[in-house]
């Protein structure tokens, strides 16, 4: 048995499997995020995202990117293993880093048909502009109410924490 491989691409590459897509008329679905602790929320969302279309492009915060959005002890998972965990869901087609703050960049290279964000980022989709533009659309996805990666380190935290008492 081969061991799997996830596939984590570049740009360019994401934007060439798009455009193979989009010539069998298919369409290709793009979300993004920092995926630091995977749990129940996230794989509920990403199989939403992947039910919009017919491949889904995860767009994955660099280790940098997270610590100047979450601060300085985040990730608590690096890049290469979150880009790994999150390839090897079967919802997800394939990953591709960025450092930037926001995904817009990314969104313009590849062009995605389909943007997908969570309910709670309604005020401001990154790379709206960018899709709609190029007649794609954006969907926004219902949240997992309770689950969080801020409320699992929380949880951990409590029960693990430097005054809990460790037998």
């Amino acid at each position: 048995m081969t061991p799997f491989s996830p596939r984590i691409l570049t740009p360019a590459e994401a934007r060439a499997e798009r455009d193979q897509l989009q010539a069998a008329g298919r369409k290709l679905v793009f979300t993004n995020g920092c995926f630091d602790i995977l749990h129940r929320g996230h794989v509920t969302y990403l199989a939403f995202a992947r039910s919009q279309g017919d491949a889904l492009c995860v767009g994955l915060n660099s280790d940098a990117s997270v610590r100047r959005a979450k601060g300085p002890n985040r990730p608590i998972n690096p890049e290469t293993d979150r880009a790994c965990v999150l390839g090897s869901l079967r919802a997800v087609d394939f990953v591709v880093l960025f450092d930037e703050d926001e995904p817009r960049d990314l969104i313009g290279k590849i062009l995605p048909h389909v943007l997908v964000k969570g309910r709670d980022w309604a005020h401001y989709v990154s790379g709206r502009d960018v899709v709609e533009a190029h007649g794609g659309k954006v969907v926004l996805a219902d949240l997992v109410e309770g689950r969080s990666t801020t409320g699992t380190i929380e949880r951990v935290l409590a029960v693990y924490g430097p005054k809990s008492v460790q037998p």
